[in-house]
């Protein structure tokens, strides 16, 4: 192995553990998310309802914003 095959392996294993930590970050916002819904014990399926609709509006937002930062 070279030293470019060396550098694009470390620079590969890199990019996946970043890539792997951000996942994480992602799952753990959502799941906290989730949580407080969980918590608040919803009087009925209405307000139940509500707070997922707000759940869903929020991760619309946010795959709008991140869709305008970076062009895919």
């Amino acid at each position: 192995m070279n030293s470019t095959d060396v550098f694009i392996k470390e620079y590969q294993d890199r990019f996946e553990k970043k890539l792997k930590e951000n996942e994480i970050a992602l799952l753990e916002h959502w799941r906290a998310q989730l949580d407080r819904i969980i918590g608040m014990r919803p009087d009925s399926i209405a307000s139940l309802q509500s707070q997922i609709t707000k759940m869903s509006e929020m991760m619309a937002n946010r795959i709008k914003i991140l869709k305008k930062e970076s062009p895919i």
